[in-house]
């Protein structure tokens, strides 16, 4: 029988698997702080964190590069905010969020010309799709930004008919400038905290035996390898927490090192945990480490590996 419960951190990304006689139980408690970022590590708020890097910009089709960009997760990961820097001398900062209250994304961009527009759109098969009202032009505006092969696409037409009819405005490309990302860059700082509130929900997910948010957070080629040499699948972990059996008195982490490289990030942990499997008692100490990848709808935990419970002398 299989005891599966996971949960990762990241920037305290964590995970836990469990043997306990012939079966196994992987599964973490949330820590008792909750991070500041815990309000924006829905899925829904992480659909457009593929647009976050260093970009160098070009129009599509040309070797000359337009402008520099920078895209920063900021205020706990909650707002995506633009610096962009045109070579012509054109600069401007856009501030984008993800609406819960309203379900759309929201864009306000400012520029060093007194430009203001405001946006708003949603998401869908990775492309975001954003539209609003130039005011000082009496245009109504269109932009689309969808990930390309490591680069971001961002389109924009424009219509001065009511949208009967419209006009490319600027067809553009962000390709990033190869700047090594280090555990100190803010974009690392960033994905640490997203993934670690994000690790909080699912663990509070495992301890309650809650498969649909686990469903939410691992993809469907999610594999979990143990100290036995076992494989375990996404549907194992939702069976094993719809199963209920598994209930647990005590899980702490200790001697947390997380590493993060652009969008991936690993982190080592060595769990002690002790409850009771249907009913028969566990209390085992075992290393793991998780691997989170962020993606173009947000960070997913997608591999686990675990090590044998350890010896006594070892805890």
């Amino acid at each position: 029988m299989i005891q599966v419960t996971r949960c990762l951190t990241i920037g305290t990304v964590s995970m836990v698997v469990l043997l306990a006689g012939g079966g196994l139980t992987a599964s973490r408690v949330a820590p008792v702080e909750s991070p500041k970022s815990g309000s924006c590590v829905a899925p829904a708020y992480r659909q457009f964190d593929f647009w976050a890097g260093d970009w160098h910009v070009f129009d599509v089709g040309s070797p000359i590069k337009v402008a520099h960009a920078r895209v920063d997760l900021i205020l706990d990961g909650c707002v995506l905010r633009e610096d962009y820097q045109g070579t012509d001398g054109h600069k401007g900062q856009s501030f984008t969020m993800y609406d819960a209250a309203r379900k759309v994304w929201h864009q306000s961009w400012v520029t060093n010309r007194g430009e203001l527009l405001v946006i708003e759109g949603k998401i869908e098969a990775w492309e975001m799709d954003l539209s609003g009202e130039d005011h000082a032009k009496g245009a109504l505006v269109h932009g689309t930004w969808k990930p390309e092969n490591g680069n971001v696409r961002e389109t924009a037409a424009t219509s001065t008919d009511g949208g009967k009819t419209w006009k490319p405005w600027f067809d553009l490309v962000f390709r990033r400038t190869g700047i090594a990302v280090s555990n100190t860059d803010a974009s690392a700082a960033d994905g640490r905290k997203i993934v670690t509130a994000l690790d909080t929900q699912y663990q509070a997910a495992v301890k309650g035996n809650d498969a649909a948010t686990m469903d939410r957070i691992l993809p469907d080629d999610f594999a979990l390898v143990t100290g036995s040499g076992k494989i375990y699948s996404k549907a194992d972990l939702l069976t094993e927490a719809r199963s209920g059996r598994v209930h647990y008195e005590r899980q702490d982490d200790t001697d947390q090192t997380v590493r993060v490289w652009g969008d991936t990030a690993v982190v080592t942990a060595l769990l002690s945990e002790k409850g009771t499997d249907d009913g028969k008692p566990f209390d085992k100490a075992i290393w793991f480490s998780d691997t989170y990848v962020r993606t173009p709808t947000g960070w997913q935990y997608v591999f686990g590996q675990a090590s044998l419970p350890l010896p006594k002398t070892l805890q």
